[in-house]
């Protein structure tokens, strides 16, 4: 796994999202269709764990928390940034999500959550903010974020 084989992998699942609002419809959508246990879900895992232990995902820490942007907004992510964090029984920097946030929750030990949900994708609408948090375990966390907007609060 390379990080060009990574992005060609999310290019072609935000494809498939296209135009789609960020809502609980999306939310939905990608857990039926690509949810944990599906095909894109084991590979999408595969992928960050091997971008983990390579060292090129994750590749700063702050806070107890590893993390780093892979890919910043392109076009042909569709204006998407890539982020993949790694969290063991922690609560992040609280930060809002002007645009919105596609997430997707990947335990890697016990049963592990992020913000009280297990394995799969959880859909920020925009507007939406919130202190991202994982219990029980550990977890890896890809964020997609349109235009790569995110802001930090205090």
């Amino acid at each position: 796994m390379t990080p060009s084989d990574f992005r060609r992998q999310i290019a072609e699942l935000i494809a498939e999202i296209g135009s789609r609002p960020l809502d609980s419809a999306l939310d939905t959508w990608l857990n039926t269709h690509h949810g944990a246990g599906s095909a894109t879900y084991s590979a999408l895992k595969a992928s960050c764990e091997a971008g983990v232990a390579e060292g090129w995902l994750c590749d700063r820490e702050g806070g107890g928390i590893r993390y780093g942007r892979i890919f910043k907004p392109a076009d042909d992510l569709h204006g998407y940034s890539v982020d993949v964090v790694d969290m063991t029984d922690i609560a992040g920097p609280h930060h809002t999500h002007p645009l919105g946030e596609i997430d997707l929750v990947m335990p890697q030990d016990g049963e592990a959550t992020f913000d009280g949900r297990s394995a799969g994708w959880v859909v920020c609408p925009p507007g939406s903010a919130h202190r991202p948090t994982v219990r029980q375990g550990r977890a890896l966390v890809l964020y997609l974020l349109p235009q790569g907007q995110i802001q930090f609060t205090k």
